[in-house]
């Protein structure tokens, strides 16, 4: 059950990132919103969190998780330092999508670890 929670936190943040995005032309538009740019920072250190506490068997299938990259912006974002533009624009273009698609493939080979009676 715990992965499926896991799994569905991560989605709903990629969502809620693709929305907060959705209207932005480029990247000097988010990072001349400081609105936005919040908004998106919280997205990603929710995703970072939830990935860090993943089981180690989940980690494990996920090997191909840019997971330096992901603990990167973790620390970058838990400890607000500064700067770190290069670091959320790659995880915006780079490390969610990867994330959100090794998610679904995980899902679709392992359905068992995914349901809630699990």
């Amino acid at each position: 059950m715990l992965p499926r929670m896991q799994c569905d936190i991560v989605q709903t943040s990629g969502q809620n990132l693709r929305a907060l995005l959705a209207e932005l032309q480029d990247e000097n538009e988010l990072f001349a919103s400081a609105a936005t740019l919040h908004s998106v920072e919280t997205e990603l250190l929710v995703i970072a969190q939830t990935l860090a506490h993943l089981s180690p068997l989940l980690q494990q299938r996920l090997a191909q998780l840019d997971w330096h990259g992901w603990d990167r912006l973790h620390r970058l974002l838990t400890l607000d330092q500064q700067p770190r533009r290069e670091e959320v624009w790659y995880g915006l273009r780079a490390l969610v999508p990867a994330t959100l698609e090794l998610l679904a493939q995980l899902r679709r080979q392992e359905p068992v670890w995914f349901e809630l009676g699990y």
